[in-house]
């Protein structure tokens, strides 16, 4: 299991225009190469009128799968240039779907590199990305007494509440770096002078906002 991913904020499409062509790009995060399919084909469907749907897509968190198409476009002027962004970007589990309504004026090899280049780029910049970091799940039972100093606590630890369950005791599960576990629950119980009962849970990806060039 990766230990960090990049990905899409979220799915959704971006819109250039030119020369009087439409380039309108996809993208959308997914898990099998039949999603990939079943995302070209509908976007096919739906963009029936248009002249070309050039699309890239990369799968696995080793990029095992890669596929670019350049949809009758010329040769290398479409669907590789795509793809070259989201390895830039450091995309996996991702794809991008370029439809273009032709304007009437061709913008020659290089003209077109540029254009599906920059439909994916100005795409992903439009949607946003976060950075998924695999983090170790631990609730801590405490007293309603104990809640809002220990919150605070966290607050300052950097610790994120995800589930907050009200019973005859507070239980707060958050999700702590594994590396940081034995560590962090010892702190907890410093805190809370014994007075708690920890319970590690199951792993999972905290996703957080990423901007590129702040870490790798």
């Amino acid at each position: 299991m990766q230990t960090h991913y990049i990905a899409l904020a979220q799915n959704g499409t971006h819109e250039l225009i030119i020369k009087k062509s439409r380039f309108i790009c996809y993208l959308q995060r997914l898990q099998t190469e039949a999603e990939a399919v079943a995302v070209i084909d509908q976007i096919k469907k739906s963009e029936r009128k248009a002249n070309h749907h050039c699309h890239a897509y990369l799968l696995g968190d080793d990029d095992a799968i890669q596929h670019a198409s350049d949809d009758g476009e010329p040769s290398g002027t479409a669907g590789v240039p795509m793809l070259d962004v989201l390895k830039r970007q450091h995309l996996h589990n991702t794809i991008a779907v370029t439809t273009r309504y032709f304007g009437g004026i061709k913008l020659g090899a290089g003209g077109l590199i540029r254009a599906y280049t920059n439909s994916v780029a100005q795409g992903i910049t439009a949607l946003g990305l976060v950075q998924g970091e695999l983090r170790q799940e631990l609730t801590i039972s405490l007293d309603y007494a104990q809640q809002g100093r220990f919150e605070y606590f966290l607050q300052q630890q950097n610790l994120t509440i995800v589930t907050t369950d009200y019973g005859v005791k507070i239980n707060l599960t958050i999700l702590v770096p594994e590396a940081d576990l034995t560590a962090t629950q010892q702190k907890i119980i410093d805190f809370l002078a014994g007075q708690t009962q920890l319970k590690p849970g199951q792993q999972r990806y905290l996703e957080t906002p990423y901007t590129p060039g702040t870490s790798d």
